[in-house]
């Protein structure tokens, strides 16, 4: 029998009152899994007034007492590794040491939100005039909120959360409707480890509480990850409302393989960053980019073999390189992209649509496929897939395949094969994207680092984790103070100056 899912809020798991319901998939099987409420705007709105009542007092904890909060957490995310990734792989249709790797990096990005205490430290200047000091300081910004994707229920989640939270802010999820299980389980470990009620809250929902969160008054800042129409969206409506927005939308990534590359290490780059996941993921390689005709015909040769042996497989199983997509919908909108690319004229080298995964039948399968002798006019080019679906692009020489990503639409992630010290850094200084690889196919900064597209990939003026999440989930406060020591003030009426 399915079972319900509610939300998460003020330090408890309560049920839906909307009246609505999302079914909620195991992949693998097909099978509906749970149903999961619906928030309306009364539903928001009670989340937002506990987090507003909670948060004052979490502000006013010291930041210390704040990261030993986030430091248990830390200790309990990795104690209940084994069962989250269960879960996650299970209702996302990721192979579990995939599902680790997406708790791992949201783990680290709450290991770097533990260093709160020194992060939002502010300036100070002794005897910037006569007895006058002048310092700043760091203040949290409120209720905050995410909107996050489905491909990554934990990481993401926790990019948003853990900055917001560590520097004192409440925080209002709403993650995707299609894996909600996961944030559910992460409030139940916030408030293990001594989170106070009304800081972390879930609100399950569409469009409807997406809508609520960006009218809401009381929620001051947005971070979003999905679509980039949504990403514009949502950073439009925000900015409507006043509040500050950091959205992140779609990709095409590409990689770049420059003559003098190492093929087999190519090659192996292209195979996991293009197929893992299934595709799913906002930095999966898409696009592979040999230049001159002979390192495109040596790419080939060795990918052809490599793509047909990929194992795809239950989620479960420990020997798949990837496993079925997230949802029926989803999984006949890649083949549509693949139909498509064969009526727009690219060679189609490998065929993974009619792929059938023996006792699961009902699953959302589908093989690997590879496509050779993409244009950068056809659609399967300009648009996100989001799927298990590598498109190789030939360019004749460097300048055409530099100018591949510099045209596109997107600018989130993009990568260059090379032994060429000269070649890597020019290409690095004159790329038009966000995140660059050298000979590293999937360039996700570390989390003291900050993670951002440009173009149509990014939405607003700060990057995700990092320094910039906690300039963004904070304001500065300026002061600038003197102390009576003997000085006679007299009345001035030009702007005040350090004379």
């Amino acid at each position: 029998m399915a079972r319900e899912i509610g939300h998460f809020i003020g330090g408890r798991q309560v049920a839906g009152a909307s009246g609505r319901h999302g079914e909620v998939f195991w992949p693998m099987t097909g099978e509906v899994a749970a149903h999961v409420a619906l928030a309306g705007a009364t539903e928001v709105r009670q989340a937002v007034l506990d987090a507003k009542a909670a948060q004052a007092d979490w502000a006013a904890t010291n930041p210390q007492r704040r990261a030993r909060v986030m430091m248990k957490f830390v200790e309990l995310l990795n104690r209940d590794m084994d069962k989250l990734a269960d879960v996650l792989a299970r209702e996302h249709g990721k192979v579990v040491a995939d599902a680790k790797g997406d708790i791992q990096r949201g783990l680290e990005v709450a290991e770097f939100a533990c260093g709160i205490a020194h992060l939002m430290k502010g300036e100070f200047t002794d005897g910037a005039g006569p007895s006058i000091d002048i310092y700043s300081m760091r203040q949290p910004l409120g209720v905050v909120a995410g909107i996050t994707p489905f491909n990554f229920p934990a990481m993401i989640p926790l990019w948003k959360a853990a900055p917001a939270i560590a520097c004192g802010n409440a925080f209002i999820l709403k993650p995707s409707e299609r894996d909600p299980s996961v944030p559910m389980m992460l409030a139940e470990l916030f408030m293990e480890a001594g989170l106070p009620a009304g800081i972390f809250n879930v609100v399950n929902g569409d469009k409807e509480a997406v809508d609520a969160i960006l009218d809401d008054p009381d929620i001051m800042a947005v971070g979003f990850v999905g679509s980039s129409d949504i990403a514009q969206y949502v950073y439009a409506r925000s900015a409507a409302t006043g509040k500050r927005a950091a959205c992140f939308g779609g990709a095409k990534n590409h990689m770049i393989i420059l003559p003098d590359a190492d093929m087999d290490q190519a090659v192996n780059a292209l195979i996991g960053a293009g197929y893992g996941s299934a595709g799913e993921r906002c930095m999966a390689i898409s696009v592979a980019v040999p230049v001159g005709e002979a390192t495109a015909e040596r790419l080939i040769e060795k990918l052809v073999p490599r793509v047909e042996a990929l194992k795809v497989g239950p989620s479960t199983a420990l020997d798949a390189d990837f496993g079925p997509l997230v949802t029926a919908q989803h999984l006949a909108k890649v083949k549509g992209y693949v139909d498509l690319g064969v009526s727009e004229g690219a060679k189609l080298l490998v065929d993974g649509r009619d792929f059938r995964m023996q006792g699961y039948e009902g699953g959302f399968y589908m093989g690997g496929c590879l496509f050779d002798h993409v244009t950068a006019d056809m659609r399967i080019y300009k648009e996100e897939i989001f799927g298990p679906v590598l498109s190789v692009v030939r360019a004749r020489d460097y300048a055409e395949a530099l100018r591949l990503p510099n045209e596109h639409e997107y600018g989130n992630g993009v990568a260059i094969f090379t032994r060429d010290g000269d070649a890597a850094r020019d290409f690095a200084a004159k790329v038009n994207v966000g995140m660059v690889g050298i000979n590293v196919p999937i360039p996700v900064p570390l989390a003291y680092y900050t993670f951002g597209g440009w173009k149509r990939s990014g939405f607003g003026d700060l990057n995700q984790h990092g320094p910039d999440s906690i300039r963004f989930y904070t304001k500065t406060k300026t002061v600038t103070a003197r102390w009576p020591s003997g000085i006679k003030d007299e009345a001035e009426f030009s702007i005040p100056t350090m004379k």
